[in-house]
C-alpha cells in the first residue's frame, strides 16, 4: 500500500525513505509580544503556477505570509515536542531511521529528504529521537517494529521527538560516508560509547505543548507578503463567480495586497477560516466603536462588512459577483465599492436605503440561483424596485447581519416615530398612520379625524392585490371577532414596507433572546 524505499527488512542499512507530496502542518499558537501569534505551514499559489510550500503567520492585526531564510543555521531546541505529518496512500514520510532497542539505543532520524514530508514540516532534523508515533512510546521497540509501526500509522502520523545535539555529528559522519551496507551498526557501537549521550537520553524531560515549536527552533523566517486585516476580504470563492475552492481561500487588504491562493487541507482550512474572519470581525468592531464616537445614539453604526452582490447578466442572472462592503448605521443601509476609511467617507456611499423603507429576505437554500450559500435579498420600495442579491461567506456571518438589521430596523422606527401614506377608505381620502407607541390609525377630513385605531398587536394578517389595494385583519377585543378594513394606496409597496418594519421592530423590541443578544454585541 505505501512506497516504501530501502525497506528496513530488506536492507541491512535499516533506513527507510518513504516519499510523500508536500504537506500542512497544523496550527500552533504562541505569545509574541503579549498577543496571541498562530502559525502553521501551508501552499501559496498565484492561481497559475504551482503552489510553494509557505509558512502561514496570523497575528491580531496583519496575516503574514513567510519563507525560510535557508542561509540562516537553526539552534533546535532540546525539549521533547509533536510534530504533525501527512500522507495520502500513496505517499510516506520522507525520513530515515537509525537505532532500536537491540542496540540499547532511540529509534534516531538520520535523514530528511530535502522538499518532501518531513523537511515540509520545518520542525524536523536529523538528530531527533523518536519517542512516541501516534500518542504511542516507541522507546522499547526494535528498529524492524518501528518501521512497520511508521509504515502503518495512517494518513497522519503524529511523532512525539526530542533532539540529542550528542547524536548529530555521528548521524552526519554517516551521511557523508554514504555507506549504507553497515552504517546501522557501526553508528550504534560508536554512538554508545559516548556517555555524554547515554546521559542526555537518560535525563529526558516530559513533553510539552505542541505551541511555539517552530519559533522555538530558532529558525529565521523571512516575510514576503503582509495582509492588514482591518476590513480585510477572506474568501473561498473565486473572484468573481459561484466556484468554490474545495480546499483554498484568499485574503485581500484595503491596500490592495492579496494573500494569493492559500491550500491547505479541509479540517486545517476551516481552522485558519475561522481565527482570520474573527480578527477581522474583531478589528472592524473596534473600528464601528471609534466611528460611533462621533455619532449620537440613534445615528450609530449597527454592522459593517463584506458581502458579494450578484451582478446581473443579459443573459444568465447572478453570474458572476462583486465584493461589496456593507454598513447599516441609523436609519440607513450603505453599499460601499471599498470599505470607508473615515467618518466622512461613511457619506460616500454608492448605494443607500432607508431601512423602513427596505424588505430584507433570507433566501432559503432551495431558492438560490446557483452554487453561493447563504444569501439574502435586499429590496427598497420605489424609486428604488430592482432587488439586490447578496451573499456572504458563512451561515455565522448571515446571523450576524440579520441580527444586526433587526437592531437598525428598532433604531430607525423608534427614529422615524411615525409616518403617514395617504390612502383611500370606503371612497373617501384619508391617511393611514403607523405609530410606534399607538399602532394603526386612519384618520379622515381636514382635522384628521381618527376613524378607527388599533395596536400593533391587534392584527391579524393582510392580503392585497399587488397593485394599490390592501385588507388589514384585526382581531376586534370588544366583538372579539376579525373587523378587516379595506383601504387603496398609490405607493402600497412603501406602505407594505413600513408596515413591515413597524411590525418587525415592535416584535425584535419584546423579544428577550433577541434583546439579550443586542445586549451581547
Amino acid at each position: 500500500m505505501y512506497n516504501v524505499i530501502n525497506n528496513a527488512r530488506n536492507n541491512s542499512s535499516r533506513e527507510m525513505k518513504i516519499n510523500v507530496p508536500k504537506m500542512v502542518t497544523p496550527i500552533e499558537e504562541t505569545l509574541e509580544q503579549n498577543l496571541k501569534v498562530r502559525t502553521g505551514m501551508v501552499n501559496v499559489s498565484d492561481g497559475k503556477s504551482n503552489p510553494e510550500p509557505t509558512r502561514l503567520k496570523l497575528t491580531m492585526e496583519l496575516l503574514i505570509l513567510q519563507r525560510l531564510d535557508s542561509s540562516t543555521p537553526s539552534t533546535i531546541n532540546s525539549e521533547e515536542r509533536m510534530v504533525q505529518i501527512r500522507r495520502d496512500k500513496n505517499s510516506g514520510l520522507g525520513l530515515s531511521i537509525k537505532g532500536g532497542a537491540e542496540h540499547k539505543l532511540p529509534i534516531l532520524i538520520s535523514k530528511i529528504y530535502r522538499d518532501q514530508a518531513a523537511d515540509i514540516t520545518g520542525q524536523l532534523f536529523v538528530g531527533d529521537a523518536i519517542i512516541k508515533v501516534n500518542g504511542e512510546f516507541i522507546t522499547a521497540c526494535e528498529h524492524d517494529d518501528t518501521v512497520n509501526i511508521l509504515r502503518n500509522a495512517g494518513d497522519i502520523v503524529v511523532l512525539t521527538v526530542k533532539h540529542y545535539k550528542a547524536a548529530t555529528p555521528f548521524l552526519q559522519k554517516q551521511l557523508a560516508r554514504d555507506t549504507p551496507d553497515s552504517d546501522n551498526d557501526a553508528m550504534c557501537v560508536e554512538l554508545k560509547k559516548d556517555e555524554g549521550w547515554k546521559k542526555s537520553f537518560n535525563n529526558s524531560r516530559p513533553v510539552s505543548v505542541a505551541s511555539d515549536i517552530t519559533d522555538r527552533n530558532d529558525k529565521k523566517w523571512v516575510d514576503i507578503i503582509s495582509v492588514p486585516l482591518m476590513m480585510a476580504y477572506v474568501t473561498r470563492f473565486i473572484y468573481g463567480t459561484d466556484k468554490l475552492r474545495t480546499n483554498a481561500f484568499e485574503v485581500r487588504g484595503l491596500n490592495g495586497v492579496s494573500s494569493g491562493i492559500i491550500h491547505c487541507d479541509l479540517a486545517i482550512l476551516s481552522q485558519w477560516l475561522k481565527l482570520i474572519s474573527d480578527n477581522i470581525v474583531g478589528l472592524t468592531q473596534l473600528q464601528m466603536k471609534l466611528y460611533n464616537r462621533n455619532f449620537a445614539i440613534g445615528e450609530r453604526i449597527e454592522y459593517m462588512g463584506w458581502v458579494n452582490e450578484g451582478v446581473i447578466n443579459s443573459n444568465i442572472s447572478w453570474q458572476t459577483y462583486k465584493p461589496r462592503f456593507l454598513v447599516l448605521k441609523g436609519t440607513e443601509v450603505m453599499l460601499f465599492d471599498s470599505p470607508p476609511l473615515s467618518v466622512t467617507g461613511l457619506t460616500k456611499s454608492s448605494s443607500a436605503y432607508k431601512v423602513y423603507q427596505t424588505m430584507f429576505r433570507v433566501i432559503k437554500e432551495s431558492e438560490t440561483v446557483d452554487a453561493r450559500q447563504h444569501c439574502f435579498l435586499l429590496q427598497s420600495s420605489p424609486p428604488h424596485t430592482t432587488p439586490r442579491y447578496l451573499s456572504v461567506e458563512t451561515r455565522q456571518e448571515l446571523l450576524r447581519i440579520e441580527n444586526s438589521w433587526n437592531s437598525t430596523i428598532i433604531t430607525s422606527v423608534i427614529k422615524l416615530g411615525r409616518k403617514t401614506f395617504a390612502v383611500s377608505h370606503l371612497g373617501r381620502s384619508g391617511g393611514l398612520t403607523l405609530d410606534w407607541q399607538s399602532g394603526f390609525s386612519l384618520t379622515e377630513g381636514a382635522d384628521a379625524t381618527v376613524v378607527w385605531q388599533y395596536k400593533f398587536s391587534a392584527l391579524r394578517g393582510s392580503s392585497d392585490d399587488g397593485k394599490s389595494k390592501l385588507k388589514l385583519h384585526f382581531h376586534d377585543p370588544e366583538t372579539r371577532s376579525i373587523d378587516t378594513k379595506e383601504i387603496e394606496c398609490q405607493v402600497l409597496q412603501s406602505l407594505l414596507f413600513c408596515m413591515h418594519a413597524f411590525l418587525t421592530a415592535k416584535v425584535a423590541s419584546v423579544d428577550p433572546t433577541f434583546l439579550s443578544s443586542i445586549q451581547q454585541n
